[in-house]
């Protein structure tokens, strides 16, 4: 299953910061590609370095990395998919703050849990958790379209969000199949993805803006449905 967008609802503005992220995913993600084993090393997060002070800088630049082609399409597919309608109700500013504090959360639900690790870690996967979870929380009956490939057999249909975000957990455990990396990285975080998707369930109230939110609701009671 590829989403495509949500079909209960469309944006009500261009997601600037949606699109700026998976901007910078993909030119880091080139970066791997031309610089290989000894830039992924370099910019990929050990969580005992972080314990004693050393290479603090990779706390934000692994958030921007991947392991293979598979891992990266997965993750920008599934954003693109579910970022605008939580962007549309933050904006971009604190949708983008919002973003980077859910990718630090889930780096630091790793690092707490493993602590003396020396297996680099990097992934957009925390932050996306923690869109994620965002989005189960405000909108947790939208219905999302989707393209379903059944053998030979392509066709567009609506799957609920739960469904689809589900489905999502479950590839990150299978990302490794298209791994970039020659060396064994450990694979991805998944305390990561628990800790980013939690954040996200938890905070995504506390980024909303209510000017927006009010947006929302003035135009469903007048329409009768949410934006398109």
């Amino acid at each position: 299953m590829i989403p495509l967008n949500d079909a209960s609802r469309r944006p009500m503005r261009v997601p600037i910061a949606t699109i700026l992220i998976i901007g910078l995913n993909a030119l880091v993600f080139m970066m791997e590609l031309v610089g290989g084993d000894n830039f992924i090393l370099r910019w990929s997060l050990v969580p005992a370095d972080i314990l004693t002070g050393k290479h603090l800088e990779t706390i934000l630049t692994s958030m921007f990395m991947h392991e293979g082609w598979e891992h990266i399409i997965g993750n920008m597919v599934f954003l693109w998919a579910f970022g605008p309608e939580i962007e549309d109700v933050m904006g971009a500013g604190r949708y983008l703050v919002f973003y980077l504090l859910g990718g630090l959360a889930a780096t630091f639900a790793q690092v707490i849990v493993d602590p003396t690790s020396t297996i680099p870690n990097l992934g957009a996967s925390g932050a996306i958790a923690a869109v994620m979870g965002a989005f189960l929380v405000t909108y947790p009956r939208d219905q999302i379209r989707t393209v379903v490939l059944i053998g030979w057999s392509v066709r567009v249909t609506f799957v609920p969000a739960v469904v689809l975000v589900g489905m999502w957990i479950v590839t990150q455990f299978f990302s490794e199949l298209g791994a970039l990396m020659t060396i064994d990285t450990g694979g991805v975080a998944y305390m990561a993805h628990i800790g980013g998707f939690l954040f996200g369930a938890l905070t995504v109230r506390l980024f909303e803006s209510q000017g927006r939110v009010a947006e929302h609701r003035d135009w469903q009671d007048r329409w009768g449905r949410d934006p398109w």
